[in-house]
């Protein structure tokens, strides 16, 4: 039996260019952004720069939204690993968005903060998904072991 040689030039290819190729094609939302970056949503801007402030101390890319309607806006629905949100805002509430964000298969993991805290809008937002459910005002490193939690989950 004969053994014919192949001719055909060999290309090698590298495994950047492997899974490049093989990403070729997908809907961009598709490919979740693996990031850390906590995002902030409250109205308060004291409570959002504090929590910004405190999360920034512990190396934590933090960024914070107004309204969920402008967190919405920014896109960073998928490069967000945590969210931090306030119950009650104007427009749009943090249940609301939780919502949203569940209806679109955006599975971000949601810690609730308010002052405004009933046990049945704690109750509708953890079985709604959310891994944490603070009062304000809230102890600080039950925040950050709580956001640490989210990140690892």
């Amino acid at each position: 039996m004969a053994i014919q040689e192949n001719t055909e030039p060999v290309v090698m290819i590298d495994d950047d260019d492997l899974i490049r190729r093989s990403l070729e094609g997908l809907p961009k939302m598709a490919i979740r952004e693996k990031t850390n970056l906590v995002a902030i949503v409250d109205d308060d801007d004291s409570i959002r720069t504090a929590v910004q402030d405190l999360l920034e101390a512990v190396t934590l890319p933090v960024q914070g939204f107004a309204s969920a309607e402008e967190f919405l806006r920014s896109g960073k629905q998928r490069a967000a690993a945590c969210l931090i949100v306030d119950i009650r805002m104007p427009g749009m509430s943090g249940l609301e968005l939780q919502e949203k964000l569940n209806a679109e298969g955006c599975r971000i993991p949601i810690i609730f903060i308010t002052a405004h805290g009933d046990e049945k809008i704690r109750a509708q937002a953890l079985r709604a998904g959310a891994v944490e459910f603070l009062t304000k005002p809230f102890d600080d490193e039950i925040l950050i072991e709580s956001v640490r939690a989210a990140l690892e989950s």
